[in-house]
This record gives structure tokens, sequence and C-alpha cells, in this order.
């Protein structure tokens, strides 16, 4: 997270990021840990936040309330991009019956705005709102190398996490990886979020070439061979990306 601002405003969004992607609820010795904040202070911050419904109390603590996936969805540019991408999300799911997500670009991680899963669902890092390193999955890997030059720069000049034995943490070959993606559209992760897990990933790009979001589709290795799936998810992603360029443009000229 970037650096906050010595306010009440700022103190309540270190407060809300100090839930990380694998957290359902953190207690309050650990949000004090997190935040740095007094106890007194994380007290009253605690008791203003439910009281508004951005967190809820849990059976050992608090989580992130529904209020915030509310507000989340009603930023315009989000829930059109979601609207869009469902159609196309659901069709990948009929074609694949794995887990398939749709991520966005946040700084140097990966946000998942969509996820569809049915019964066989693969066990995976990933759920909605939650946000994993972009250098460790396929659908990160799809974002960062169709990312801002700068983007990348920072990231590969970066600590690279080891999640997994397998996680890419040497820029080298990261930096490699990331080229031969931008040349086939196409990225890849081998058990490197999670073991057992693999995953093929595409990105939205718009009309200038940038990338908008990403879509992937993640299985366990034990049945789901993502090479197989490269081109339908490769599909879904360009037909995301040709419906909300087709939108702007009808925008544009009304």
């Amino acid at each position: 997270m970037t650096e906050v601002p010595n306010t009440l405003l700022g103190k309540v969004m270190l407060v809300l990021h100090a839930f990380g992607a694998d957290d359902d609820e953190l207690g309050f010795a650990e949000l004090g840990r997190r935040t740095g904040l007094s106890k007194a202070t994380l007290h009253r911050l605690l008791g203003d936040l439910l009281d508004v419904r951005l967190l809820d109390r849990g059976t050992r603590g608090y989580r992130l309330g529904g209020h915030l996936f509310q507000l989340g969805m009603r930023a315009s540019v989000e829930r059109r991009l979601v609207e869009v991408s469902t159609p196309y999300l659901e069709d990948l799911y009929e074609r694949t019956h794995e887990t398939v997500h749709l991520g966005l670009l946040e700084g140097h991680e990966v946000v998942y705005a969509a996820k569809i899963g049915g019964h066989r669902q693969a066990s995976s890092p990933s759920r909605l709102g939650g946000r994993m390193p972009l250098h460790a999955t396929a659908i990160g890997k799809a974002l960062l190398a169709h990312a801002a030059s700068s983007v990348r720069t920072e990231v590969l000049a970066s600590p690279l996490t080891r999640r997994t034995p397998r996680t890419v943490v040497t820029p080298g070959m990261l930096r490699r990886q990331l080229a031969t993606i931008r040349q086939t559209g196409v990225a890849y992760e081998f058990e490197e979020s999670r073991i057992g897990l693999a995953c093929v990933a595409s990105p939205v790009l718009d009309h200038d070439g940038a990338v908008v979001a990403a879509v992937s589709v993640a299985g366990p290795t034990t049945r789901f061979d993502p090479r197989t799936h490269a081109a339908s998810v490769h599909a879904a992603a360009t037909g995301i990306a040709l419906t909300l360029i087709r939108r702007a443009n009808l925008t544009a000229g009304a």
C-alpha cells in the first residue's frame, strides 16, 4: 500500500488495507501490529467502521464489511467492465468448468474483480476483491507484460516474493517471460502461487494497446493443462476488448 497521510481518513485507510488477500478475519492485536495505531485510536476507529458497515464482527475478530463491496460495485468504470466481461467469463467457464477470473492492475498487484467457479473449482489463493503479487500469477504476468514500462521496471527492481518453490523470483527470467507474453498474448503459471495449481491468462487491451484487465482460467494440475485452453482464454479477452472499444466508440459518437 502507498503511504497514507496522518489524518483520520488516512488512519481509516490503514485499518482497511491491513487486511490481506488471505485474511478472512483479523483480531484487535494483529490489527494494532499491522497499523501501528495506539489501542485507544484503533478501538475508536473500529467502532466507527462497524457502525457504518465498512467492517463486520466475526467469530475471531473483524472482517471487511459487505458495504465495501457495494461501494466498489458502484465505481462506474469497474462496474461497466464487469458487466461487459460477465458473458465472456460465463462462456469460458462453460467451456472449461474450471475457475475463471477477471483481474485488474493496481500498483504491483492484481485485484480480482470477478471470479466464477463451480463445485469442482480448484483451491486457489484468489478471492473476489483480493490481491496477489503480479509476478506470481498468470493473470498478474499478463497485466504486467502489457503495463507501462515504468511499472515493469519498478516490479523487476523490487524483491520478488517466493510463494512456492516454483515462483519466478529471478528478474532476468521474469523479464524474458514478460517479453514472450507480449508476443503471444498468453501467460502461464505452473504452481507459482500455490502448489498443485496451474493457470493460463490473457490481457484485455484498449484501442491504444494499454492493458485494461486480464482474464484467466485456473485448475488443479491433476486434471488441468493450461496450454489446451490458451486459445479460449485469448478469445474471451479479445471479445471483451472489442466490446469495450465498440461501446466507447458509440459513446463518443453520441
